[in-house]
């Protein structure tokens, strides 16, 4: 009974022993982490876990201040103001006074006028006058002249456009028009008239002594395409003929050289 007993408690110690033993050789457990805080959302936006993206800030360029609207607005006012010196135009018209010299029969003559009464070439005043609406480089408007010559009387009338290049007080342009042009009072029977069609290709230099006045010089080429209706007024005998009896047709030229004046609005 005592070494049953006895036997036992050493079963018993042995196996305490081994236990022990094996807690010994296992490792610690790893300390448990807090859980981390949900960051706090700042509007409606970040429901779900999302945020919008912070501000993007432009940086200005070394040297400059942040660019505005009322900045972009004054530089441009500036600019315009550096390059010609004067604001925007709308409207404008102009006068002119100068020398033509015209053709009749330049380029061909198919009985335009008698030359025994008359020269087909003539030399004489010309004025005029011009007004219309500008939209930034180029102008569009109506032309009239008159011209006073030794041997006739020519006027027109036309449409002209304008391609202007201002450089500050100085403004070089280029022009083209087109129009009516009629050639009367002509020796000869009464009424006898000479009409047509012209085309014109000028250019010349503007300079602005004020935003709304200028002065300048142009120069231009017209091409004439004319024609006449044949015209008697005197019963003629049998057999005999008239110059104006018949029809003729002739394509002449004008060269023009005039000083302007002109308003500007």
């Amino acid at each position: 009974m005592r070494a049953s007993l006895l036997t036992r408690g050493l079963w018993s110690s042995g196996i305490a022993l081994l236990a022990r033993s094996a807690l010994a050789q296992l490792p610690p457990p790893a300390p448990a982490q807090a859980p981390e805080a949900a960051p706090a959302s700042s509007s409606s936006l970040s429901a779900g876990g999302l945020a919008p993206p912070p501000a993007l800030e432009t940086a200005a360029p070394p040297g400059t201040s942040p660019t505005t609207p009322a900045a972009t607005e004054a530089q441009l006012a500036k600019a315009d103001q550096e390059d010609s010196g004067r604001g925007l135009e709308f409207v404008w018209l102009n006068a002119d006074i100068g020398v033509m010299h015209l053709g009749l029969a330049t380029f061909s003559n198919n009985k335009i006028v008698d030359s025994a009464s008359m020269e087909t070439t003539q030399t004489g005043l010309v004025a005029g006058a011009g007004a219309g609406v500008r939209l930034v480089f180029l102008t569009l408007g109506a032309r009239f002249r008159y011209a006073p010559l030794p041997d006739s009387k020519l006027w027109s009338l036309g449409v002209e456009a304008g391609l202007h290049a201002p450089f500050g007080a100085f403004e070089p342009y280029a022009t083209l028009g087109a129009g009516y042009v009629s050639v009367g009072s002509l020796p000869g029977p009464d009424e006898v008239a000479i009409r047509g069609f012209d085309a014109r290709l000028g250019g010349g230099l503007d300079i602005y002594l004020t935003n709304m006045f200028s002065i300048g010089a142009n120069i231009g080429a017209d091409l004439l395409f004319l024609s006449r209706e044949h015209h008697c007024t005197i019963p003629l005998k049998q057999g005999a003929t008239g110059f104006y009896c018949q029809s003729g047709s002739s394509t002449g030229g004008a060269l023009t050289a005039t000083a302007l004046a002109g308003l500007h609005f």
